[in-house]
Formats: structure tokens, C-alpha cells, sequence
């Protein structure tokens, strides 16, 4: 009787802290990877096998908006990934997204700008290319931040080297203007480089006094939650979790899973009155959205609470649309999940009426 007691009173504590009702939106989807929501309440969406899809008015188009093909390949860890919308996109309807591909038995990922026009998607400009790639550790999230740049999280492609080589692209956060052109307030001269030193980072978000956040995974646990500034270098693979260097000076994580596995992948700011600093992680091998607290200035966690564990599997994905619902997308199609019948779904939480 104790017993069930306490796990009653922890279930309405956690509905307390976390009000929101679960609806699947869509479903028998191919490992969605990045959502993103126009003003306009359409929900874009990827698919790491190769399409672009929408949902509108609550309704799955089941017809891509684009279904790339050769060079485009879809292997291990690589795809179709990072997707977000201009942020003038209903007037010039441009949205960006990252891809692999294929050169000379050789893996490459880029980020390319498409352009909608009449419910169809064509390929507009290439803003960046042969960015390393390979089976896994190809990060793959682009986000447009604040100061409408354009951030893109690579891996290290499978060659911890190039983390630390100042000369690749593979294992940093990059930045762009918009137009692909490189800011001229980047911290290295005439390069995409913002920071380095990561090995997977696939998530990346900012709180509202404009801090960078990403989410990174580590080799063996050791996945992290780091605060980005300009020209940091994240140490890997001279360093893991909290570890010191006597080779560089290591941005340290805000936090880590230390002997855990996470996985983190997408990660987002939700402003909510009751969840006001408070960053939500989707995480694929932990199967759960952790909801990490911060205290007034973002840089120390408070508080690490657990929602969804083992409900809806492996989760991708996770945005907040303008009405305060929170979107999420689970990944039980990768080839690393369990996926039932209906997999993979992307879910809506819905604040509930107090």
C-alpha cells in the first residue's frame, strides 16, 4: 500500500511540473530527424532516408515536398538531417537544410538552401560543402540563431583527429550568414569555424539572454550539455566529461552523463511560465526527454528531472511551436531501436487547462 502510494504522489508531482497531454500527430514515418514550424502553423519535417514532408491543418501530406536522390545517400548515421525555415520564410520561402552524399566512394555532407514553390521543393543554392562525413558521427543540426546565423553542428566523421585540425570541418559547431557567405565577426579569419573539439553534437538551442547551448555524444557515456562561445575548443579527443588538458584550454560541460549513456540529440528552450529555465533534451539511447533546470544566468544546473522514459522509445527531436506546444520525434527506425508497428511517430505535448 506504501508502496503504491508513493508511486502516486511521484506521478502527480511529475504531472504538476510537467503538464502537458501527449497526441501523435503523425506516424509510419522513416526516422524523422529535424521539425521545424512556419508562421503560418505548418510543421516541416525530415525524414533521414531522403524527403521533406509537412503536416497542415493537423494532416499528413503523405507526398514529399522533395525526395532527393543521387549523389544523396542514406547510410548508417548519415541522411537527410538538419532542416530549419528562413526566418522570412513566407516571403522568400527559403529553408536550409544538411545532407549526405556521395563522392567517389567517399562520404561528404553539405548544407544546401532549397526553395518552395507551389507545394514542391527544388535545390536554390549550395552554401557549404565536403563537409567530412561517414557511416556515424555526422552531427547534422542546423539552427539559425538570434543574430540570423546560420549554425551548423558537424561530427568528427569517424577520425577523432579532425576535431582538433583547424583546417576541417568535422567536429566543430560552424557559422554562416544566411547567404553561405562566412560572418565577418567569426573568431577565426575567413572560416566557418565557431567552435571545435566535438565529436557528435547534435543538438543546438539558445536561452533567452542569447546563450548557445548544444548537446554531444560522447564516446562511451560521457555525453554532454555544453554552453558555446566563440572560438572554444571542447576537447575532444584530448579530453571527455570534466577532465583537464595540459595540451589546450577545454571549455568544460555544463554537465555530463557521466557512467550513463544519453545520447542526446535535439534540445530546446521552452519559455512557458512554469518551465521558465528550463532546457528539454531528447535523448535516443536513454529513450527519455530530460528536463534540465538552470539557474538565472544559464550557466549552473539546478535540477535534472526525467519525462517520457521507455513510452515512446528513442527521441530525436524536440521544438516548441509558437503556441506553447511542445513537437517531438522518435527514432525506433535508425536500426538502433525496437520499433513497433506504428513507428516512427512524431508527438505533440499539449499544455494542459489548470
Amino acid at each position: 500500500m506504501k508502496k503504491k502510494f508513493h508511486n502516486f504522489l511521484y506521478k502527480l508531482i511529475s504531472t504538476r511540473q510537467f503538464p502537458y497531454e501527449v497526441e501523435i500527430i503523425a506516424q509510419d514515418l522513416n526516422i524523422p530527424w529535424a521539425i521545424d514550424i512556419s508562421d503560418e502553423g505548418k510543421i516541416y519535417f525530415t525524414e533521414r532516408s531522403g524527403s521533406i514532408k509537412v503536416i497542415e491543418n493537423g494532416i499528413l501530406n503523405q507526398n514529399p515536398l522533395i525526395t532527393f536522390d543521387y549523389p544523396f545517400t542514406s547510410q548508417g548515421e548519415g541522411g537527410l538531417m538538419g532542416l530549419v525555415l528562413d526566418p522570412h520564410y513566407s516571403q522568400n520561402h527559403y529553408m536550409y537544410v544538411m545532407h549526405s552524399y556521395s563522392d567517389n566512394n567517399k562520404i561528404y555532407n553539405r548544407v544546401i538552401r532549397l526553395i518552395e514553390k507551389n507545394n514542391s521543393l527544388s535545390i536554390d543554392k549550395i552554401l557549404l560543402d565536403q563537409i567530412p562525413g561517414n557511416q556515424f558521427h555526422n552531427g547534422g543540426r542546423i539552427k539559425i540563431g538570434p543574430d540570423k546565423k546560420l549554425y551548423i553542428a558537424t561530427g568528427d566523421a569517424q577520425n577523432p583527429n579532425l576535431s582538433q585540425d583547424i583546417s576541417s570541418l568535422a567536429g566543430k559547431i560552424l557559422r554562416l550568414e544566411l547567404s553561405g557567405d562566412i560572418p565577418i565577426d567569426n573568431p577565426f579569419p575567413n572560416s566557418p569555424i565557431y567552435s571545435l573539439g566535438h565529436r557528435n553534437p547534435q543538438g543546438l538551442a539558445w536561452n533567452a539572454n542569447n546563450i548557445l547551448y548544444s548537446s554531444e555524444h560522447g564516446q562511451s557515456a560521457h555525453d554532454e550539455i555544453n554552453i558555446i562561445i566563440p572560438g572554444g575548443n571542447y576537447g575532444w579527443p584530448l579530453v571527455q566529461g570534466y577532465e583537464d588538458s595540459s595540451q589546450i584550454t577545454v571549455q568544460k560541460p555544463l554537465v555530463h552523463s557521466q557512467g550513463k549513456t544519453w545520447a542526446p540529440s535535439g534540445i530546446a528552450f521552452i519559455n512557458q511560465e512554469f518551465s521558465k529555465d528550463k532546457l528539454l533534451v531528447a535523448t535516443l539511447r536513454g529513450q527519455e526527454l530530460l528536463v534540465i533546470s538552470l539557474n538565472d544566468t544559464g550557466t549552473i544546473v539546478m535540477n535534472i528531472e526525467h519525462f517520457l522514459k521507455n513510452e515512446y522509445g528513442r527521441l530525436r527531436e524536440v521544438i516548441q511551436g509558437k503556441d506553447g506546444s511542445i513537437y517531438i520525434s522518435t527514432s525506433n527506425r535508425d536500426g538502433r531501436g525496437n520499433p513497433n508497428e506504428s513507428d516512427d511517430k512524431i508527438i505533440r505535448l499539449v499544455q494542459k487547462q489548470i
